[in-house]
């Protein structure tokens, strides 16, 4: 019997973005898009695109609802992609030829081209950026983190496919400042219920070393001006995460 692949996705008001997005993946043999309470027409329009909805808003963060949304779906194989990616030409190729004869066990990593500010990012560890996103649905799935979530997949040989992933991930700053913000607090409160700690040292070791590693190591300055851009962010983010687990750790002082 051929391989099925399910495209499996999580969205909460993504109706401008869902259009191209699943117009990129309809030759899959389903599509479950699991919603979290959008209140734009991201659900209408998702099943008016031919997408499978279903609706959770007990939400637990970004991992536990990718488990959710895998567990709706019934392919053989999963592909997991946002509602701000899609599929290149190239991609979509290179994942019909390995669904035709794919490796038991293996899964398989996808490169992203990174979208900030107005340029599709070639360094700062923007790009290749391989994620893991196809794999066998009954064997793996997602782990629990609610925030940098990643498939739980020990022990699988990684085998890199052709094509690229089309990421828009910045198109709007202020959009997207929130978000890293929304992302900052979240990995902040999770570090601090599992006993996590830091300084003040700590707060601006990483925050340096996060533009460093994104200017120099990663080859933020061959990105030009967005490269720079995207260096402070990277520590902006940086520093966010850590004074808001130092302030979660002083607060929890004062109380106890």
């Amino acid at each position: 019997m051929p391989t099925r692949l399910s495209v499996v996705m999580i969205a909460k008001n993504a109706a401008d973005l869902l259009p191209d997005c699943l117009a990129s993946v309809q030759w899959a043999d389903e599509i479950v898009l699991l919603d979290s309470g959008s209140d734009d027409n991201t659900v209408e329009l998702a099943r008016s695109l031919g997408a499978q909805v279903h609706v959770n808003t007990d939400w637990q963060g970004y991992g536990i609802q990718r488990q959710r949304a895998q567990a709706l779906a019934t392919g053989d194989y999963v592909l997991m992609i946002d509602t701000d990616e899609r599929v290149t030409p190239e991609l979509e190729n290179s994942l019909r030829d390995t669904l035709a004869a794919p490796e038991p066990g293996a899964v398989y990593s996808i490169a992203r081209r990174n979208y900030f500010l107005g340029r599709f990012m070639r360094h700062s560890g923007w790009y290749p950026d391989r994620v893991l996103r196809l794999y066998e649905r009954e064997r793996w799935q997602y782990n629990d983190n609610q925030v940098h979530e990643s498939l739980d997949s020990r022990g699988a040989k990684v085998v890199e496919l052709k094509g690229d992933l089309k990421h828009l991930t910045c198109r709007d700053f202020a959009e997207f400042q929130r978000k890293q913000l929304a992302y900052a607090t979240a990995w902040a409160q999770e570090r601090h219920q599992k006993g996590k700690k830091t300084s003040l040292a700590g707060i601006f070791g990483h925050t340096l070393g996060a533009l460093i590693k994104t200017l120099i190591l990663r080859g933020g300055v061959l990105d030009g001006a967005q490269g720079w851009l995207l260096s402070v962010v990277n520590a902006q983010y940086t520093f966010n995460k850590y004074t808001e687990l130092w302030a979660l750790n002083r607060s929890f002082s004062k109380k106890a």
